[in-house]
């Protein structure tokens, strides 16, 4: 039995992919691997949204590559948005790959691997329209009690900086059914904690018949016997709603979290991005999601150094970012992709006032996280246990439900025992910057 070893760049969503195209092949009769130089086959599913995920995604597929002329690989294959953008020309720049596979051809991995072992390379390309659902095989690869809920795939907004429409087509929704259906199997075979995924999954459904709201979805979803956790993810700011918020504030089994994008706050640069104003402001926005008596903790990114972004305006930004008090940020430099409209642009910001401006940015949000952390202390919360500390086995680690995994801090536990996959009251007894300490408090 030949063994696969496949490596996954980028995000979540991505994940989802790398879990199908492991699927596929397992249904084929391969084994897996997580060490590629125990594989006969490796597959890399790639990120291309910006240009340092080209550069990490060229890297890994050089590194594997050289693996294979070593001996140690006999074919190698790629996946996913770095050969959607990037195309045909691959194939002669990059000789050493075995076969191709655009985002929306991932489900043609076994014709790739024919094609490979008869020493018939070839790049399968179209524009992608493919959604996977509850039927795709899937192999799941985080942890037993955590998994992402793809509910979308694509993107039809018009960001003036983003090259995800291209790369992935436009925005298209899985049914509630087929939701549903997978949330269940999830839940059946121990999963406690499952995290939405898509695009923009606020935007869930209105390119159904007929139409339906990611609102309506959660309800649906809420009626999952044994789910523990339920977090949504990437969240367009002007389509959430009023209804949404109560949801949340009503439903316990939604998390208090919301994963938010605003890229920025000033409405000229906002309007230069392509992101509509809505009705309301940003902060008024931001304002409207705590009004609830269940607080929610607010995840959001920003962009600096977009083109024309003033020292008055980024301090706009700044001034925003220290009042509203996200509870997670992610800041990133503005990335001139080919193909976008605001590569175009002019007034480019030089990059060593970008760096300074990330580091600000980055600075301010140490702070509020940390003061938001320290407001916690004392209190009991409810943490997902993920078993041992990587650096230590004197403390185990988890996360509270407003917590999301690989990109959010960690709890960690230096008193009482729990498994892997429980929830348990924890007394937060320390707070950092990013990280909570605390015990588990045990009934008598």
């Amino acid at each position: 039995m030949q063994k696969v070893f496949l490596i996954n760049l980028g995000c979540a969503k991505n994940l989802v992919d790398s879990e199908h195209i492991l699927g596929l092949v397992r249904e084929q009769g391969y084994a897996t691997t997580d060490d590629p130089s125990d594989a006969e086959i490796a597959i890399v599913n790639t990120c291309a949204f910006i240009r340092p995920a080209v550069e990490e995604s060229i890297d890994t597929i050089l590194g594997l590559a050289s693996l294979k002329q070593k001996g140690h690989l006999r074919l190698l294959v790629v996946a996913g948005c770095f050969v959607q953008r990037y195309g045909r020309k691959l194939r002669r720049e990059i000789p050493e790959v075995d076969g191709w596979l655009g985002t929306g051809q991932i489900y043609r991995i076994r014709e790739v691997l024919r094609a490979a072992r008869d020493n018939s390379p070839i790049v399968l390309l179209d524009r992608p329209l493919f959604l996977a659902d509850h039927r795709s095989p899937r192999v799941q690869t985080t942890p037993f009690y955590s998994a992402y809920l793809k509910i979308a795939e694509g993107c039809s907004h018009p960001c003036s900086f983003c090259t995800v429409p291209s790369l992935r087509g436009p925005f298209r929704s899985r049914t509630v059914d087929s939701l549903f259906i997978e949330a269940q199997n999830m839940v059946e075979r121990g999963v406690r904690e499952i995290n939405l995924v898509a695009q923009d999954t606020s935007w869930y459904g209105h390119d159904l018949d007929p139409p339906c709201t990611l609102e309506d979805l959660l309800e649906t979803l809420l009626t999952i016997s044994g789910l523990k956790w339920l977090r949504i993810l990437y969240a367009h700011p002007y389509h959430v709603t009023e209804r949404l918020f109560g949801l949340i504030d009503s439903e316990e089994v939604l998390c208090p979290y919301l994963d938010v994008p605003i890229q920025h706050v000033n409405p000229d640069i906002l309007r230069s991005m392509g992101r509509p104003l809505g009705s309301k402001s940003i902060p008024q926005l931001i304002g409207s999601m705590r009004k609830g008596s269940r607080e929610i903790a607010l995840r959001t990114t920003v962009m600096v150094g977009f083109p024309g972004e003033t020292e008055e305006q980024f301090r706009e930004l700044c001034d925003f970012i220290r009042e509203a008090r996200f509870d997670r940020l992610g800041v990133f430099p503005f990335s001139p992709e080919k193909g976008t409209p605001a590569a175009r642009l002019r007034h480019g910001i030089p990059r060593e006032v970008v760096e300074s401006r990330i580091e600000e940015v980055m600075a301010i949000q140490a702070e509020n996280s940390r003061k938001l952390n320290e407001q916690l202390v004392g209190k009991t919360v409810p943490v997902l246990v993920e078993g041992l500390h990587p650096e230590t086995d004197l403390l185990l680690s988890g996360r509270t439900a407003t917590m999301a995994p690989e990109v959010d801090g960690q709890v960690l536990i230096n008193e009482g025992s729990a498994v892997v996959g429980e929830i348990v009251p924890v007394r937060i007894t320390e707070a950092h910057t990013y990280d909570l300490v605390g015990s588990i408090q045990r009934g008598d």
